[in-house]
C-alpha cells in the first residue's frame, strides 16, 4: 500500500503546477498568476512499488470565483522514455531524492492502474495517510466486465483538449475520458459511458462536491 513520507519536496507540487497549469488547453485563463492550493484527491498503488500515482484536486483562486482542477500525477525515480511533453517538472524529495513528475494520463502505469480500479483489482488509497484505503472513491462499471487488450497501457494514445483528456487504450479496446475542470456532478463526457470513477472534494462553505473524475467508454469512438 501507499507509503506517505512526511518530508520536503523542492519545488513543491503546487509550485510546479503554477507554471504547468496555464499552458494546458483546459485551463481557464484569468490573466493573473495562478493562486493554487491543494483541495483533495486520492492515490493508487503501483503493484511494483516503483511509481507514485496521485489524483490531486487543485483549487485556483486567481479568478473572480474559485476553480477546481483534476491533475493526476505520477512520480518516478528516472525519466519515462518518450514522455518529455508530459513532464510537469522535477523535484528533490527529502527521502527519495530526485523525482520526475508526469501528467498521469501519459504514463502507462497510471493507465494500467485506472483500468485495474475499474475492474475491481485495485483499491483507492488515502491521499496523505499511509496504508489507508479511501472508501469515498468509487468505481462502477455497468454490465459484465470489460476486456483490455494485452499491452494496452503501453499502446495508449492521448488526446488533450479543452474538454479534458481522452485515452485510447490499445487497438479496439476501451477509452478513458479524464475530467480536468471539476464541477459538482459533472459527467466528464458520460454519453454512452460504460463506467466511471467518482470522488469528492471540500467546498469553501464546508460542504463537499462530487463528480466523475474518469469515465469509461467501451471503444474510442
Amino acid at each position: 500500500m501507499s507509503i506517505i513520507h512526511k518530508t520536503t519536496l523542492t519545488p513543491t507540487k503546487l509550485e510546479l503546477l503554477a507554471t504547468w497549469l496555464p499552458a494546458q488547453p483546459w485551463y481557464a485563463a484569468t490573466q493573473r498568476a495562478p493562486e493554487l492550493s491543494k483541495a483533495g484527491g486520492f492515490r493508487l498503488d503501483d503493484p511494483k512499488g516503483e511509481v507514485g500515482i496521485e489524483f490531486m484536486v487543485v483549487r485556483d483562486d486567481s479568478g473572480d470565483r474559485p476553480a477546481w482542477y483534476h491533475v493526476p500525477m505520477t512520480y518516478r525515480a528516472a525519466p519515462l522514455d518518450g514522455a518529455d511533453p508530459a513532464l510537469i517538472g522535477t523535484a528533490e524529495h527529502g527521502v527519495l531524492g530526485r523525482r520526475w513528475v508526469y501528467d498521469g494520463p501519459h504514463d502507462p502505469v497510471f493507465v494500467a492502474q485506472v483500468l485495474a480500479l475499474l475492474q475491481g483489482r485495485a483499491e483507492p488509497q488515502a491521499q496523505s495517510v499511509s496504508h489507508t484505503p479511501d472508501p469515498s472513491v468509487t468505481a462502477e462499471v455497468a454490465g459484465a466486465g470489460f476486456d483490455v487488450p494485452a499491452g494496452a497501457a503501453e499502446a495508449s494514445a492521448v488526446a488533450n483538449g479543452p474538454d479534458g483528456t481522452r485515452l485510447t487504450v490499445g487497438d479496439g479496446g476501451p477509452a478513458l475520458q479524464v475530467a480536468r475542470v471539476l464541477r459538482p456532478e459533472s459527467g466528464a463526457g458520460t454519453t454512452g459511458a460504460r463506467g466511471h470513477v467518482s470522488a469528492g472534494w471540500p467546498l469553501p462553505d464546508g460542504g463537499e462536491a462530487r463528480c466523475r473524475f474518469v469515465v469509461l467508454h467501451d471503444t474510442a469512438s
